[in-house]
């Protein structure tokens, strides 16, 4: 692999003028500058890029800690980091923390001794000095789905609305039981989609009926849609519809409800309050407010990028994004 030295070589030059002509650090006479582009060229050599970081202090990486990927929004999310950041010429290095909070706290750990120049995490909301710490070094940290911090930038949807909008929808089809699977509050958005839930049976004159998981370790978890599904089903009978805070909980209802010959829509209206992709694959293709997790993705990776870029000594603009959900209705509701 030719190195600088072949470079300088060929060019008849010294090295550190070919790592002035190739960094674009300092002027190089136009001719001298060809001569180097042309020897470069000519064998083929490519700047190594953890080097070029080291010396720039720059890495050109962005880390991203997320929750789980597999059938949740946040493979969607990290699909538009990952282009966006992409294109910007920027690559990703992700993290699986679990919703476990010293993963998470490891992860970060990991993350700033200097492999990264800034991090996207959709936090647990336990490691919160930690990040803060972080940015203070100079690490630039951007909330995504979830904003725990609020001196921190972050790019959310409205969960509020999400909730709150489909308890309208619902009373609207004649629902006058409607229960609601959640996650725990600790978590912002669920937090968010409890307080939209809660004031707007209040105002429908209705009564809350609400299934909580007590456990971070459950947040998107087919399993717990099943047993809370399950358990609403068998505490209330005259229910006439479910609303799950996100798809993979949606699923879970779902299948309790074909296994009891529960039928839907007729007898029991199923909405997702967090949708994606996944929703409109199933064979109940499920009604839901869909939030547009890739634009959202696409937007951290460019805030991140921006932060990153600011000019030394000027403090990157916080910025807190809210993305609008959308209702798309499909079988289940």
């Amino acid at each position: 692999m030719p190195t600088l030295k072949d470079v300088a070589r060929l060019a008849n030059v010294d090295v550190s003028t070919v790592s002035r002509a190739l960094n674009n650090t300092a002027h190089v006479h136009p001719t001298t500058k060809a001569r180097i582009l042309a020897a470069a060229k000519e064998l083929g050599y490519r700047p190594n890029p953890v080097a070029q970081g080291l010396r720039r202090g720059r890495q050109h990486t962005i880390a991203v800690l997320l929750p789980r990927l597999q059938l949740t929004i946040f493979a969607e999310v990290a699909q538009g980091i990952e282009q966006e950041a992409r294109r910007l010429g920027y690559s990703i290095v992700f993290a699986n923390t679990g919703d476990d909070p010293e993963r998470e706290a490891e992860s970060l750990e990991r993350m700033r001794c200097g492999i990264a120049d800034a991090i996207i995490i959709a936090g647990t909301g336990s490691n919160g000095r930690q990040l803060r710490d972080i940015q203070t070094e100079g690490t630039p940290v951007i909330q995504v789905v979830r904003m725990q911090e609020h001196s921190m930038s972050s790019v959310v949807a409205d969960y509020y609305s999400c909730s709150y909008e489909a308890v309208e929808y619902l009373v609207g089809k004649g629902c006058r039981e409607i229960g609601l699977i959640n996650s725990p509050r600790s978590i912002s958005p669920y937090k968010r989609r409890y307080e939209g839930y809660r004031d707007a049976v209040r105002e429908f004159d209705l009564e809350p009926i609400c299934v909580t998981s007590s456990s971070t370790a459950e947040p998107n978890n087919f399993e717990f849609g099943y047993r809370g599904a399950a358990r609403l089903l068998d505490e209330h009978p005259g229910l006439d519809a479910i609303m799950a805070a996100v798809d993979i909980q949606g699923m879970g209802a779902l299948r309790v409800l074909h296994e009891r010959g529960v039928r839907c829509p007729d007898d029991v209206r199923v909405i997702s309050l967090t949708g994606h992709s996944i929703g409109r694959m199933l064979e109940t293709t499920m009604t839901s407010m869909e939030v547009p997790a890739i634009e959202m993705g696409e937007k951290a990776a460019r805030m991140a990028v921006e932060a990153i870029e600011t000019p030394a000594g000027e403090p990157p603009a916080r910025q807190h994004l809210v993305f609008s959900p959308t209702l798309v209705v499909r079988d289940s509701a």
